[in-house]
């Protein structure tokens, strides 16, 4: 089955990423926890820790999240986690990853298993979809 949505970011903090002593690389790494809101088909709210090397004036950089989603998808109520990354060289998306972490579903979506996306439009909007089983 498949489930779409867009969604906002609600809050977006940066959190500290500390070396002792610092590693230097040529595109610093920066940690940050994410609130998120989506509707849709996919209705509801994540939490997000979000880890990224990236160069905000290139757009040149690569970033891996995990998300806990809590809410509905196409009207099942439940809760689960999923975990998602890809790489862009300026304007595209490469090496692209998206999972729904098995074993994590709880209520009517406690059997959730399988993959999806993520877009960002010209104007900014962005779209989530969920390609899922439920045994």
């Amino acid at each position: 089955m498949r489930a779409s949505g867009t969604f906002t970011v609600t809050s977006f903090v940066p959190t500290d990423l500390v070396q002792d002593p610092p590693i230097v690389t040529g595109l610093p790494v920066g940690v940050a926890r994410l609130e998120k809101a989506f509707s849709g088909q996919v209705e509801g709210r994540s939490a997000t820790m979000f880890t990224a090397a990236f160069d905000q004036a290139t757009g040149v950089g690569t970033y891996v999240a995990m998300e806990s989603f809590e809410g509905s998808i196409d009207g099942r109520s439940g809760s689960f986690n999923f975990a998602h990354c890809a790489t862009t060289h300026g304007s595209d998306r490469a090496a692209e990853f998206f999972t729904i972490v098995p074993s994590s579903g709880t209520g009517e979506l406690a059997t959730i298993t399988g993959t999806g996306g993520l877009r960002v439009d010209d104007d900014g909007t962005h779209h989530l979809w969920f390609e899922y089983e439920l045994s």
